[in-house]
């Protein structure tokens, strides 16, 4: 008893912590540790938790993931409904919106809350007992869609609040909180950078992903988009509970949920058309988008007293930007090399004014687009801002007399190397790994943990070695010098040398990692490892035919073109050198296999095991000879499943794949368990619900906690 008494102590301080690190990184966006101590901690908690599921609850930091896709979503009716607002886009209008309000509320005078006007897609979060219960999309405003698995999975989301804030505040325990899922514009020109890499199409804005990115059915999706949301409405049954709306939104930044920083209280309407005039032009610098102004009675018994319209509330109103166009002439292209290597043709404007700013370049996208839009240099174009942080062509209106065909160059302008181009893609990218435009998205690549595994070696200390000319290439981070690092900012000589320890440290790393770390597109870990198992040497490897590489595992004609490529740059050759130079594994012998027993054999590991990791399990089966991959087939052998197996799991059930748990694994491993004996339902997934724990805490009243579906967590900072 006194031993389970402890651990779920320990539980309980490890999901405080971890849901403190959560706030000040997603919400305060001012982290403490790095993102390696965190998946540390995050890690010590699934262990505790999957051997002890009875104490898993709802609410634990591990249980954000929402599983495997589902087949549809259920609907749910709003209480009160979700109105959207009117819209204005004069000021004229925003004038006659204040007489209206003054005269319906019998006031001289009125004080007015101003808010930026996100441009998302609005949601209702729903908390029981101070615990996130539901979320709903606000659909037609009376009835939306039920998407809680995939809002647990947005990291600014608070799956609990805190009992104390709820008491200090008087607030109830069961309330509701409404706001805008949004996609920051950095995660979304992320996403854009990876359809390029991908040869897929552009998404046109944030706002269309942000709604088509909460609106799917696998919950894994939602995650990988890296989605934000800011608060804007509290109710507690259905009625805002305090005396003003202003006092509502420092209640909900006291809850710890996201509410945009610049919300002002507007003593008059002069108040409100300065706030409209001066977001008109900052907005730009915001890390959002927004399209305008939203305006709202701060006093709630007056909203109340003025009600609603069939569609809209009397007491509030969206001021909207107008979308701003110019004509100009492209006097030039450009082409400009993203951090990924990836080429982006860019126009050089005759310089116009849109919307009070000064343009002179646009963005292209790619040599696509220009086709798409006629475009040649000497043409008039018609110039947009609407939200966009970097203007965009809408079209030619006319032809220059002396107009010229855009040519993509040769070389690289940064470092001029040859640029490549695969012919069923859009995109020409350089791939010398040093290219200054991406080199310091490269050394964050070659220090990740699973390439390089440099602990320390984050954003903030690249983009001060880069910037003060110390490391110009992946070498260069080897023959760095005590007083060069300890002397970058928030760098003391302690952290200084942890960090020069874990580089020297990393010198001894497989082949496979240093293969994976040196950012070879279509190269991930698991191609790493079949190359290091095919070659065993780098300088091979580097030599190696297209013809050559099509003959590793997995290995197709798109990537073994792109390994050579990238090993026909003069600049990868010297750098694969240097590293030679200073020491780094070239070479590795191939393991001598502790036998055949599961020569032939494909395996997928997915979900939590409990005493090894995934990776370390993978390595196990491969040292009986089998084949280790990332994603269940008709080809794929076994499937080995730990806690919240998710949608390889559910895969490898339609497609008959034998599922193994962790003692049926090991029992394979020893060569006690033949494949005709091998459960095809592990213990752990019997029942319907993924955590047989779920349903006996379910069952058991007197339980104080209910048991969720266990998670593997992803990193949180990325």
């Amino acid at each position: 008893m006194a031993k389970s008494a402890s651990v779920e102590k320990q539980i309980e301080k490890l999901r405080e912590e971890l849901r403190r690190h959560e706030y000040l990184y997603y919400v305060q966006d001012e982290p403490e540790i790095s993102d390696v101590k965190f998946d540390r901690m995050m890690a010590e908690l699934q262990k505790l938790e999957a051997e002890h599921p009875e104490l898993v609850t709802p609410d634990s930091p591990t249980q954000r993931v929402g599983g495997a896709p589902r087949k549809g979503f259920e609907t749910r009716r709003h209480s009160p409904a979700m109105m959207s607002l009117d819209n204005t886009y004069s000021m004229e209008e925003i004038e006659e919106f204040d007489r209206r309000v003054r005269e319906l509320g019998g006031r001289d005078r009125v004080d007015y809350v101003t808010e930026h006007k996100f441009d998302g897609l609005s949601i209702s979060l729903l908390y029981e007992g101070g615990v996130l219960a539901r979320g709903v999309t606000r659909g037609d405003g009376t009835t939306g869609e039920d998407v809680t698995a995939n809002v647990r999975t947005i990291r600014s989301i608070p799956l609990r609040v805190d009992q104390d804030a709820l008491k200090k505040l008087r607030l109830p325990h069961d309330f509701e909180v409404r706001g805008e899922i949004i996609m920051p514009l950095r995660a979304f020109e992320a996403l854009n950078e990876k359809q390029e890499e991908e040869g897929g199409k552009r998404y046109a804005n944030p706002r269309n992903v942000a709604a088509g990115s909460v609106r799917v059915l696998d919950p894994e999706i939602t995650r990988s988009r890296h989605l934000d949301f800011y608060a804007y409405y509290l109710l507690a049954g259905g009625r805002e509970p305090e005396r003003r709306h202003s006092e509502a939104l420092e209640a909900l930044q006291k809850m710890h949920f996201k509410v945009s920083p610049d919300w002002h209280v507007c003593p008059s309407l002069d108040a409100v058309k300065k706030f409209i005039d001066a977001w008109e032009s900052k907005r730009e610098k915001l890390p959002y988008e927004i399209d305008g102004i939203v305006i709202k009675l701060n006093e709630i018994a007056l909203q109340q007293e003025l009600g609603f319209t069939a569609k809209a509330p009397r007491w509030a109103v969206a001021y909207k930007y107008p979308a701003r166009q110019e004509t100009t002439v492209v006097n030039d292209v450009i082409f400009q090399v993203g951090r990924t290597g990836t080429l982006t043709p860019v126009a050089v404007l005759e310089p116009v004014e849109v919307g009070g700013v000064t343009v002179s370049r646009s963005t292209l996208h790619n040599m696509d687009e220009i086709e798409r839009l006629g475009l040649r240099i000497g043409d008039t174009v018609i110039v947009e801002r609407a939200g966009e942080v970097i203007p965009h062509v809408i079209k030619v209106t006319k032809e220059g007399k002396q107009r010229r065909e855009i040519v993509v160059p040769e070389r690289c302008p940064e470092c001029h190397s040859r640029i490549h181009k695969d012919p069923e893609e859009v995109a020409y990218r350089c791939v010398n790994a040093s290219c200054p435009a991406k080199r310091k998205e490269s050394l964050l690549h070659f220090a990740g943990r699973h390439a390089m595994n440099i602990d320390g070696l984050g954003e903030k200390i690249v983009d001060q070695l880069v910037d003060k000319g110390l490391v110009k290439d992946f070498a260069d981070l080897y023959e760095l010098k005590l007083d060069d690092v300890a002397a970058l900012e928030r760098m003391a000589e302690k952290s200084a040398q942890n960090l020069l320890d874990e580089i020297k440290a990393s010198k001894s790393n497989s082949l496979a990692r240093l293969i994976y770390a040196l950012g070879i597109r279509f190269v991930g870990e698991r191609t790493g490892q079949l190359l290091a198992d095919h070659f065993s040497s780098l300088p091979k490897l580097a030599e190696a035919s297209v013809e050559q590489l099509e003959e590793v595992t997995e290995v197709g004609p798109k990537v073994a073109q792109s390994i050579a490529d990238f090993f026909s740059e003069s600049a990868n050759q010297k750098l694969i050198k240097r590293l030679k130079d200073e020491g780094l594994k070239m070479t590795e012998k191939r393991e001598a296999l502790e036998s055949t027993r599961l020569a032939g054999k494909t395996f997928v590991f997915t979900g939590a095991l409990a005493r090894r990791s995934r990776d370390e399990a993978g390595a196990e089966a491969a040292r009986h000879g089998a084949k280790i991959s990332g994603s269940v087939s008709k080809l794929t052998d076994y499937v080995v499943v730990g806690a919240d197996p998710g949608s390889k799991y559910d895969k490898a059930r339609a497609l008959g794949v034998t599922i193994l748990n962790e003692d049926e694994f090991d029992q394979l491993l020893a060569g006690k368990l033949p494949a005709e004996a091998a459960a095809s339902d592990p213990p752990a997934t019997k029942s319907k619900q993924k955590n047989p724990a779920k349903k006996s805490a379910k069952d058991s009243k007197s339980s104080a906690r209910s048991s969720r579906k266990k998670t593997s967590q992803p990193p949180l900072f990325q």
